[in-house]
Order: C-alpha cells, then structure tokens, then sequence
C-alpha cells in the first residue's frame, strides 16, 4: 500500500558497500531532540509492525530512523511490515507473533478498539503530542484520544498514463472503460475495491444495507473482463514502467511514481473519495510498553517526522512539518487540496460484523471470477 523505492540490487550493493566504506553507517544523527530520552531500556527488543517503506531508512542520504532511535536509546528495533490492515489484523489476532507498535489506518483502528486490541497510551511519556495538528485529534476512532498518535494523511485517487488515456478524466467510471482493456489495474483488498465501485454508484461506503452491496458487487462482477490484474504494492512497477495505463491508489504514492514515470497524472474523481488517517497504536498485547512510549515520541520529533514524510510521501499531521518552510512538499496541491472542504470525501467505518461477513462474502465471488 505503501511507499515503494525499486533499486536494482548490483546498484545497491555497490552503493551499500561504498557508503560503508566511506562514510562507516547510515545517517542516524539527530539534533535538537525536544524530548527525553535515556538508556534504561538498552538491551530490551521493541517490535515494530508497519507498512512496507513506511519509515526513512537512510537511503538516499535520508535519515535512518530505526538506526537513531537504537543509537540514541540502545532499545534493539524488530522492525517487521505488512501491506494491507487486513494483514495486521489478521497476524495480531492470532497471537503467533507480538507486536508493541502498530500503525493501521482510522476504519482498523477502530476495529480493533471496539475489540479490545488496543493499549491506553500515556501521553504524560508523549511530550510531544503537542505537535500533532488540532484537526487530527478526537477522531471518530478515538474520539477521547486513549489509543493513538496520528502517524500520517492520505486520499484515495486515480492515477493514468497521458500516452495512453489522452482525455483527462475525471470519473471513477475510467476503470470500467472499455477502451482499456487489460490496461486496468485495482486494490487487492476488500475494503478499497468496493469503495471505488461505491463511490462510482453514488453510495456511503459505510453502508449497512445489502441491497446496496449486491449493487457495487455487481459493479465490481462488470469491471472483471477489463481488468489486468489486482495489485498492492506492485503497481509501483507496472505503473512507472508503463506496463498498465490506469490505477486506484495513494496520492502520496502517485508523486513517488511520477518521479519515475513523468507520464503518469492524477485526479480526485468527481464522485468523491476516501480520506484515511494511519496512526501509531500499541497492541494490548505489548511486552515493552515504555519503550514503546519512547519509540512514539520519537517519531514525533520535528526532524524524525519531516525525514518521515518526506520519505513516505504523504501529508503530515505534525505541524513541525507543515509549517516548515524546508518541508518540499509543503502546499503540494495533491496532499494537500485547496478545496478539500468542496470535496465528497469519506473515513472507512468499522462496520458490524454482519455486513462486514457480508460484503467480504461478496468479494469471495468477486475475485475467483
């Protein structure tokens, strides 16, 4: 779902080797820390659950986060990523494997609050709560801010290659066109998938009727014979190497490609969208509760979370790095839109459990057809 950097792997070993031998490590300097951090945890493993590419790694001069957050405290990181919140939830919920740090979008989070998945945070051990915008904190997932830190802000949108799709759209309904067949690409998850077809109906995406499920099933059963394949991660090849023409996905990830592929655009279809927070929780299951503490306030230092999201690509809701004239995508019209107040845009619900059965029923059908 997440940021995705390709590299091929000659390249990167040459690279790796000389930026070993040259300079010893990865950037894992941090100046100015605005929190407290000490060494008493030194030693302890903190487990890390997140998406893939969702934190600076230190390529590219970039900044190492895991790398800092080790030096500074001694806390060793198991840094492990998934590619779907279903995944997450799926791997949390078996108890195979435990976690301290999670970071699933708003709708799983709420999920997983409602079934008790979730640690209280104490934010007397987060100074630097103070940085997260106004407009992230009581949401409908946490609405009494107990269970999480805002990490990062994106909208769903609509990418195409200009050589191929001349007109510019503006329409959800470009993924039905049958003009490109075999050029259309969609999310291999439930949720995303149904929303398209949702938002394209002009139906709430948190729906609890099934009548209008059956409705966007039947949408999604029409775009089946026009469509390449369903894709998370992979798109960023087939995207950036022009292999398909016309994908759903994050407009955070969408500058990543077209940095790549300058002949790829995005739109925010007219019929609207959804809108996602992603926030940093800790499972109830926690074994290294304090250092998990440590690790979120880390996150939120000014310099962490503007290497953070400059890396990932997504808007921040930390205002060190909004208000941060150095920040380069300060303003950028794609994370943050003007007229997103004019805009039909909607947070995924954790939906009860009948419909949630439901629709995931429906999807069985969708893809084995």
């Amino acid at each position: 779902m997440k940021k995705i950097i390709c590299v091929s792997i000659a390249v990167l070993l040459i690279v790796s080797l000389f930026v070993m031998t040259t300079f010893g490590s990865s950037n894992t300097a941090v100046t100015n820390l605005r929190g407290t951090y000490t060494k008493d945890l030194a030693g302890t493993t903190l487990n890390v659950f997140n998406w893939g590419e969702y934190v600076s790694d230190g390529s590219e001069g970039s900044l190492d986060v895991i790398g800092a957050f080790e030096k500074l405290t001694g806390i060793n990181v198991n840094y492990t990523t998934y590619e779907s919140n279903e995944a997450m939830y799926a791997k949390l919920k078996s108890g195979s494997v435990g976690y301290d740090i999670v970071i699933p979008s708003d709708y799983m989070i709420h999920r997983m609050r409602n079934e008790g998945m979730l640690k209280e945070l104490d934010y007397s051990k987060i100074s630097n709560y103070d940085l997260i915008d106004s407009n992230y904190k009581g949401a409908y997932f946490d609405p009494e801010d107990k269970y999480t830190v805002p990490y990062s802000v994106g909208m769903v949108g609509l990418i195409y290659n200009t050589k191929v799709v001349t007109e510019t759209p503006t329409s959800w309904n470009l993924m039905w066109d049958e003009r490109y067949k075999n050029q259309i690409l969609t999310f291999n998850n439930s949720r995303d998938a149904f929303a398209i077809a949702q938002f394209a109906l002009g139906i709430d995406v948190n729906t609890t009727n099934k009548s209008d499920w059956d409705r966007a099933y039947e949408k999604l059963m029409q775009q089946n014979p026009l469509l390449q394949g369903r894709v998370m991660d992979e798109v960023f090849n087939k995207m950036e190497a022009g292999n398909a023409a016309i994908a759903p996905y994050y407009a955070g990830d969408f500058l990543t490609m077209k940095e790549v592929n300058d002949d790829l655009a995005f739109i925010y279809p007219e019929e609207g969208t959804n809108i996602f927070i992603d926030s940093i929780c800790v499972p109830s299951s926690t074994q290294n509760y304090d250092a998990a503490m440590m690790f979120i306030n880390f996150l939120l230092e000014p310099e962490v979370a503007l290497a953070n999201a400059e890396y990932i690509c997504y808007a921040s809701p930390n205002t060190a790095v909004i208000e941060n004239d150095d920040y380069s995508l300060k303003g950028d019209p794609y994370l943050y839109p003007e007229n997103l107040n004019d805009m039909n845009v909607q947070y995924y619900y954790d939906l009860d459990n009948e419909t949630r059965v439901y629709f995931e029923s429906l999807w069985e059908k969708v893809i084995i057809n």
